[in-house]
């Protein structure tokens, strides 16, 4: 099993400090006496209270299914007010609009909504040097599968920062940090940041291993711990209800988490990397190889493409397969989407030099 970010894969990496406007992301304001109580009841993560402090979390539907992965900044208003900035992919999906699905369970809540899209952009940074540094944490392994991230209890360790409008960035170490900032605004102090389109923000996600929106976390269908979401921090298994726990708590303690979302190379027949842009969704079909057809049984199922670009992609993947490929039992084709193409490509999944390894 390899943790390392294949060699051949390095000069993708952006030099220097880097800075983009993020893409398709909406924000939604959340104010009011009784915010974090009402996010505590509909987000599958705790609700820092005092202070309040950005963190990363999602919100399911009663099936325990993903509907929206967020991004939570903490604000005050001109009247120092605190509250709340939900950043999220606002582009249509099967989940329906977030500011509605909030205000249907205010009810008698002292919470105000509002969708302040039209006032914040979303920016990105990092910094090259970042991507080597790995930030130690401790890890719980749960007999599932799933993993989570056990982050220091102090409030001047909070791992996701303490600034208003600011938050660092802990789905994967490298990531950098996230902003929000008034419009046609950047943030204050990267001005010697390089200016890099959003497709090397896609690029620089794929090398961390972190899915983020609706072509990753298929909302309405994707499971949360499938979609990492435990390891990258965004689940708590032990607070009190909030909608979806029944089915997570449950395949925390008795289920079993049989795909995970992994960063692959795409290869043409020569082996070398494809630059065609793929669609997300195709089928990643895993093959027994010739020499080991005797004594593997037939693979079950087949994975899923998901964001790709320059060669590299993130696939929601069928652990048995990846365990079949690191034998040498199995190989892993992407199949054209194409409707006159029988081709296909060859697939090859890493492990993201952070993810937790469990001590044997």
């Amino acid at each position: 099993m390899t943790f390392r970010l294949p060699q051949t894969l390095r000069n993708l990496l952006q030099n220097g400090s880097s800075i983009t406007k993020v893409s398709s992301r909406a924000v939604i304001s959340v104010t009011g006496s009784h915010a974090s109580e009402f996010l505590n009841g509909m987000l599958a993560s705790s609700i820092p209270d005092a202070p309040k402090r950005p963190f990363f979390s999602a919100i399911l539907n009663p099936q325990g299914r993903v509907m929206y992965d967020l991004l939570v900044f903490s604000n005050h208003d001109p009247n120092g007010r605190p509250g709340y900035l939900l950043e999220y992919d606002a582009r249509p999906s099967e989940a329906g609009p977030l500011h509605d699905i909030l205000k249907r369970f205010v009810l008698r809540s002292k919470v105000k909504i509002r969708d302040v899209t039209s006032e914040y952009d979303v920016w990105a940074a990092w910094n090259s040097q970042e991507a080597s540094v790995a930030t130690p944490n401790d890890w719980r392994f749960a007999q599932s599968g799933a993993i989570e991230p056990i982050y220091p209890a102090t409030e001047e360790n909070w791992p996701w920062g303490r600034k208003d409008h600011v938050l660092v960035d802990r789905r994967a170490p490298g990531m950098g940090s996230r902003y929000l900032v008034r419009k046609g605004d950047k943030p204050s102090h990267t001005s010697s940041f390089e200016e890099v389109s959003s497709e090397m923000y896609t690029l620089h996600r794929i090398l961390h291993g972190v899915p983020e929106g609706i072509d990753d976390i298929s909302p309405m269908t994707a499971f949360p711990m499938e979609s990492n979401l435990d390891i990258m921090g965004g689940l708590d298994f032990r607070k009190g209800c909030y909608v979806g726990q029944e089915l997570t708590v449950r395949t925390y303690y008795t289920g079993a988490v049989r795909k995970r979302i992994l960063p692959v190379m795409i290869k043409s027949g020569d082996g070398e990397l494809m630059t065609t842009r793929f669609s997300s969704g195709l089928d990643i079909k895993p093959t027994v190889l010739s020499s080991s057809a005797e004594r593997v049984p037939r693979p079950r199922g087949i994975g899923k493409l998901l964001s790709s670009t320059h060669g590299v992609g993130l696939a929601l993947m069928r652990l048995e397969h990846l365990a079949g490929v690191e034998k040498k039992e199995l190989d892993l084709r992407l199949h054209s989407d194409r409707s006159d193409s029988s081709e296909s490509y060859h697939v090859e999944h890493w492990w993201p030099e952070w993810w937790p390894r469990k001590e044997t």
